[in-house]
């Protein structure tokens, strides 16, 4: 060995030090991810949810999601494999799918077992397969969370955003964790194009209105919602073709889109709320 390559003094006391560390003076502490998979079947929002197994919670329904493989992965990847799992989309598709990181919760009760931190992550895509329960899940559904429709609740607050499909509150924090995530979702689609990654590669103006009147639970203008998109640069962008089918009033067969490179869209598309508020 050359002088060169013989560890440091510094090196040997870090290794030193490293050699005689006991983790077992500090409390343990474990680390979770949990997924609000959020996508659009036949024009309405659904997140997936997952009936657990086992106890904790044991019969209720919770947000799919599991305990990092400690060693082996990173926190996203984490997040991408019980994505997959409790999806059963494959690797392409889930080229698809956008995951974001949506916040970390860690308050000291919120599992009965011991103190687990939850890194939670928020994911976006078109319309995604029938679920597969996972190996620690009995049951997997996509649940339809509020709308426009008035008869099933607005997001905001609503019960449909708290509660299993049974009505029933959310095991753990979960009820937190997609009430947030929903804020998130609302919030980005007025200054992100994200709105996109719900739909195919190629759309109509008129679904990605949709997509926003759903999410937002809001009915928009058209007229008004196709001038402010056109008009925000990078947002879409002509794929010179039309949709195969003439509108539903039998007009002009409508022009299909795809999306552009902005990751920003300014001037950002205001709520109807927002932008009253803002004039």
């Amino acid at each position: 060995m050359s002088p060169q390559d013989q560890p440091s003094q510094a090196d040997r006391s870090e290794q030193d030090w490293l050699a005689a560390y006991d983790p077992r003076a500090f409390a343990p502490v474990a680390v979770t991810v949990d997924v609000v998979v959020l996508t659009l079947r036949q024009g309405r929002l659904h997140v997936l949810l997952v009936r657990r197994a086992g106890p904790p919670y044991q019969g209720c329904w919770a947000l799919p999601g599991g305990f990092v493989r400690a060693g082996k992965e990173d926190l996203d990847q984490a997040a991408a494999r019980e994505l997959a799992e409790e999806t059963g989309v494959d690797t392409a598709a889930l080229r698809r799918v956008h995951l974001e990181q949506l916040g970390s919760y860690g308050a000291p009760a919120r599992d009965p077992r011991m103190h687990v931190v939850s890194v939670a992550y928020l994911a976006f895509a078109p319309d995604l397969p029938d679920p597969q329960a996972g190996t620690d899940a009995a049951a997997a559904a996509w649940v339809p969370l509020g709308g426009t429709d008035p008869a099933a609740g607005p997001h905001r607050g609503g019960p449909s955003s708290r509660t299993d499909p049974a009505g029933h509150p959310l095991a753990f924090d979960h009820a937190v964790i997609l009430t947030e995530a929903l804020d998130r979702a609302r919030s980005k689609l007025e200054y992100t194009p994200l709105a996109t990654a719900f739909l195919g590669p190629e759309f109509t103006i008129s679904e990605l209105r949709s997509v926003y009147e759903e999410i937002w639970g809001e009915k928009l203008h058209a007229g008004n919602f196709h001038r402010k998109v056109l008009s925000v640069p990078g947002f879409v962008e002509s794929t010179g073709a039309t949709a195969t089918r003439a509108g539903s009033k039998g007009g002009p067969r409508a022009r299909l889109y795809r999306t552009g490179d902005a990751r920003l869209l300014h001037p950002a598309l205001l709520r109807p709320d927002r932008e009253e508020a803002v004039r």
